[in-house]
Formats: C-alpha cells, sequence, structure tokens
C-alpha cells in the first residue's frame, strides 16, 4: 500500500491555509441560472465538494462577449456577484477555500451567445473547427473578428473589474484561465495570431497579454492569492499541439509570473482530457522558471499524485473529472475507498440536481 499521506499535509498558498494538497479543477457544468446567475443548487454543488484543499470555480466569463457556452456564469454584474456570495458563504462555511477562474473564450463562440449578435472577438479572424454549444443546441463557430489594438485596454479593464466583482462575492482569490484554446492562449500561440502589431510575431509580443491581464489582476488581488492556467502542448479547441516553439514560450510566461510573485502556476500536462504524453514537453523546466506552487493537472489518480508530490515535482494536484461523481474525493482518497466511475456524460452540462448535487457519498453508500 502506497504512503499517500503527503497528498493531505497542509500548505500555504499566500496568506491562505489548504487543509490538503488536493484541488477541485475547474468543472464546466452549463448550471447558471437566468442572466448566468449563480443560485442554491450551485452552492450546494460546491459546498459538498469543499473538503477539496481548494476549489477552483468553473470558468466563469468576464463580460458577455467572454461567453462561449451556454448557462456558464459570469462575475461581471451585481446579481452575479451576490449570486457568486451564496455559494462563497457555503463553501467557507463548511470550512473550504474557492478562487473564481477569469474566463474569456474569444473566438470559441457563437454570434447568439454575444452582444448584439455581433461576431466573437480574437487576436485574429482564424476561424475555430468545431461547435458552440448555444441554448438552442450545438451550433457550427463562426470566424471571429480581429481585436482592434485600440480594444486592448478596454478588454484588460474587463479583467480587472471581474477581478475585483470576484473579491466582492467573497473569493480567496481567482485564477486566470490561459488555457485550452481560450482568448489568451489564441494571442500566444501562432496558429490563432497573426497579427503584426505589439501583441503579434515574437514570443514576447505574444505573451505580452496574458502577462498584462495577470499583472493588472495582481494589482488588484495581491500575486499570492492568484493563479494561472496554462497547457502549453494540447490540442484543445483547434489549437496546434505541436507547436516548435512551445517550450521557450511557456517557459518566458512562467518567469514573467514569476515576477508578479503568483501564488500557483496551475498546467495542463499533455491533451487536455487526453494523453499525458501527447507531445514531448520539459515540465520540471517550466517549474524551475517559477518560484510559486505548482499545480499539476491531467489524468491524476492517487498511485500518480503521490509520486509527483514526494519527488518534489508538484506541490498541488488537480483532480477535474473525478470530483463531478466524488463530492467525497478527498476522503476516498484518504481512505483507499473505490471511486464512482464518472460514466453519464450526458448529465455533465446543463439540467438540475440530477447528476450535479445528487452523487452519493462513502456514508451514505455504507448506510
Amino acid at each position: 500500500m502506497i504512503d499517500q499521506s503527503a497528498l493531505f499535509f497542509r500548505i500555504d498558498l499566500g496568506n491562505i491555509i489548504l487543509r490538503n494538497r488536493v484541488v477541485m479543477a475547474p468543472l464546466t457544468r452549463s448550471r447558471a441560472g437566468k442572466h448566468d446567475v449563480p443560485g442554491p443548487l450551485n452552492a450546494e454543488y460546491y459546498a459538498q465538494r469543499a473538503s477539496a484543499g481548494l476549489i477552483i470555480s468553473e470558468a466563469t466569463n468576464i463580460t458577455q462577449q467572454g461567453k462561449g457556452y451556454a448557462f456558464t456564469p459570469g462575475i461581471y454584474t451585481q446579481a452575479q456577484v451576490y449570486g457568486w456570495h451564496s455559494v462563497t458563504q457555503a463553501v467557507h462555511a463548511a470550512g473550504g477555500r474557492i478562487f473564481c477562474q477569469l474566463w474569456h473564450v474569444g473566438r470559441i463562440s457563437h454570434p447568439t451567445l454575444q452582444p448584439d449578435g455581433g461576431l466573437p472577438v480574437a487576436p485574429s479572424a482564424v476561424k475555430p473547427i468545431g461547435q458552440a454549444y448555444t441554448e438552442s443546441g450545438f451550433a457550427p463557430l463562426v470566424t471571429p473578428r480581429a481585436l482592434e489594438t485600440s480594444e486592448i485596454p478596454g478588454l484588460i479593464a474587463d479583467y480587472v473589474h471581474a477581478a475585483e466583482s470576484a473579491k466582492a462575492a467573497g473569493f480567496d482569490g481567482v485564477e486566470v484561465h490561459a488555457a485550452n484554446g481560450y482568448l489568451l492562449e489564441q494571442f500566444m500561440r501562432r496558429k490563432t495570431n497573426l497579427r503584426t502589431d505589439n501583441y503579434g510575431g515574437s514570443i514576447e509580443n505574444r505573451a505580452r497579454l496574458t502577462l498584462e491581464v495577470t499583472r493588472a489582476v495582481a494589482q488588484v488581488w495581491g500575486g499570492d492569492q492568484v493563479g494561472i492556467r496554462l497547457s502549453p502542448v494540447s490540442p484543445a479547441n483547434d489549437m496546434e499541439g505541436a507547436a516548435d516553439d512551445a517550450q521557450a514560450l511557456y517557459e518566458h510566461v512562467a518567469n514573467g509570473i514569476d515576477h508578479l510573485k503568483l501564488g500557483y502556476m496551475h498546467i495542463i500536462e499533455g491533451a487536455t482530457q487526453g494523453p499525458r504524453d501527447n507531445i514531448a514537453f520539459d515540465y520540471a523546466a517550466l517549474k524551475a522558471k517559477f518560484r510559486g506552487l505548482y499545480m499539476a493537472n491531467n489524468g491524476y489518480d492517487l498511485q500518480l499524485a503521490v509520486t509527483a508530490l514526494a519527488s518534489g515535482r508538484a506541490d498541488l494536484i488537480a483532480f477535474g473529472r473525478a470530483f463531478i461523481t466524488n463530492p467525497d474525493l478527498v476522503e476516498r482518497l484518504r481512505s483507499g475507498s473505490p471511486l464512482a466511475p464518472s460514466i453519464d456524460t450526458s448529465l455533465w452540462y446543463g439540467g438540475g440536481a440530477h447528476g450535479y448535487t445528487d452523487y452519493p457519498t462513502t456514508i451514505a453508500t455504507a448506510a
């Protein structure tokens, strides 16, 4: 039997204490209420999983322009702030900690989800392959419009407003979503960034917006209460997984956020929800560029998590889909109880309590 104790040691994340190294990864569930406001059902869902050392909220839209999936929550209106406040109160009452993941999807959207039916925005007008999840069902993605250079300051201001709103909602910190083929990663990758201004071309230019956004958010919260999510070789949302400059690009980003003294760097190792070894990448070199906590994600089970912690390769381990059907995942890992499988994927997105808050714990199962 493996010694899994390291997974349950407390750890300091800036000025807050995490009671274990298990992190609930952000999981889009598309169950926000009218006007993308979280409600009591969302509060119950997160409180059920508050035994995690840290919860990272589902990806949360910083503006309507940043929205790419139906029924996903926002953090830019007063009603949304009130809704999220009920969630953070419930998590804190259960002894948990929760960060808000700040999200702009960029080109992975559809006019029916955009203000006044406009085109989604992106660094360049490059059409993605795939479908958008709209309120009427799935629809083909469209060719986005390229952001004007003059729009960039307003975009950064949207992130600042969302960060301020997350603070008002009672979150313990925020995570900048710069992964999985969404807007900030679209700026970083050459496939989706064909710009010739200060935000395109060189690695320094393509990483500029991600670092500017993160710096602005850190000024709201303080760096140690901010994390960033990156996916260096993931092909998610029609990105190139095998970019020849990926190592240099992401080491540049890691070095840049290290200067901001961020609390953690959240890395999707390999292909999102896919193989961890799809493309060779030196994650240890990435970690060496950053003095904050390294959060590892993608396909981790108990054995892999314990090995990563024991070797010093990671400080925190993010578990995603396992938290859907195992609200008491921490206790199951601690006791060695079997995990309930995530078998009915039709319940992942949209709907109500069924497949969301009605999964039993080990105590309920035994009873």
